[in-house]
């Protein structure tokens, strides 16, 4: 059986590991330590910003996902944006993000200033695609554009 709970700062070690282990395998990058454990802390100090739920099976942190909040004046309420996910390789595959989306579809449908749920995936992420189609999630309205600077 999965729990599913909101993370508290005393998280945030294991969650710094899940960042960079995600960098890593998704997009083959190698964060800094450092920026990501103030960047997850920031979180923590700031919780206007978002907030980190995690997976637990057995005592043990198995996935998380960040859920930032987008103030929508068109629905007078919070979008939530889906960050972040990662899921431990050897409990892929048995629905653990399935229950945690689940999870946070519960929270929009119970709390009236919570209005929807959004993410972005990487375009050749097709896995991660069928998945949040899988779940009724669809990419037919809004396409992401984004200016980041190199630095």
């Amino acid at each position: 059986m999965i729990e599913i709970f909101v993370a508290e700062k005393k998280h945030l070690p294991i969650i710094v590991e899940f960042q960079l282990e995600m960098a890593r395998e998704t997009e083959n990058k190698i964060l800094d330590r450092d920026t990501v454990y103030k960047g997850v802390e920031h979180v923590f100090d700031y919780p206007d910003t978002g907030r980190y739920y995690l997976a637990k099976r057995q005592g043990e942190v198995i996935a998380s996902l960040l859920v930032l909040f987008e103030w929508s004046d068109w629905r007078n309420g919070n979008v939530l944006w889906i960050h972040s996910v990662f899921v431990q390789p050897k409990f892929r595959g048995q629905g653990v993000y399935t229950q945690l989306y689940r999870f946070l579809q519960s929270e929009v449908n119970h709390n009236s200033q919570l209005v929807g749920i959004r993410l972005y995936v990487d375009k050749t992420n097709v896995a991660a695609q069928r998945v949040y189609q899988k779940l009724g999630m669809n990419a037919r309205q809004y396409d992401l554009y984004e200016w980041m600077p190199d630095h």
